[in-house]
């Protein structure tokens, strides 16, 4: 069983800057494909970037040249620098653990708001 907690999350102006973190319990992190998802208020949770045990990133086009992921293997941390803020980018902000073994975990969320 995998634990993950978001924080870093906020109230920030548009054009500021956030780093999220989310830190898992287990042994599994550092083989574990590791993802960050966000859902704005009524719409569907959508992918934002993810990293691989091999630290190898992709992004989603709406974040590329703003967002980057990144992992400490070392303190099990996956964190996520937001820069170039916008109102669009507010959302609950969700870590996300795809271990080797085929299970998947999700973190409780972590509110990031934009304001204009």
């Amino acid at each position: 069983q995998v634990q993950l907690v978001e924080s870093g999350g906020g109230l920030v102006q548009a054009g500021g800057s956030l780093r999220l973190s989310c830190v898992a319990s287990g042994s599994t992190f550092s083989t574990s494909l590791m993802a960050w998802y966000r859902q704005a208020p009524g719409k569907q949770r959508d992918f934002v970037a993810r990293i691989s045990s091999g630290s190898i990133t992709n992004y989603a086009d709406s974040v590329k040249g703003r967002f980057t992921i990144s992992r400490d293997n070392a303190k099990n941390t996956v964190s996520l620098q937001m820069n170039s803020l916008n109102v669009e980018d507010t959302a609950v902000y969700y870590c996300r653990a795809f271990t080797r073994r085929g299970n998947e975990y999700w973190g409780q969320g972590t509110q990031v708001t934009v304001s204009s």
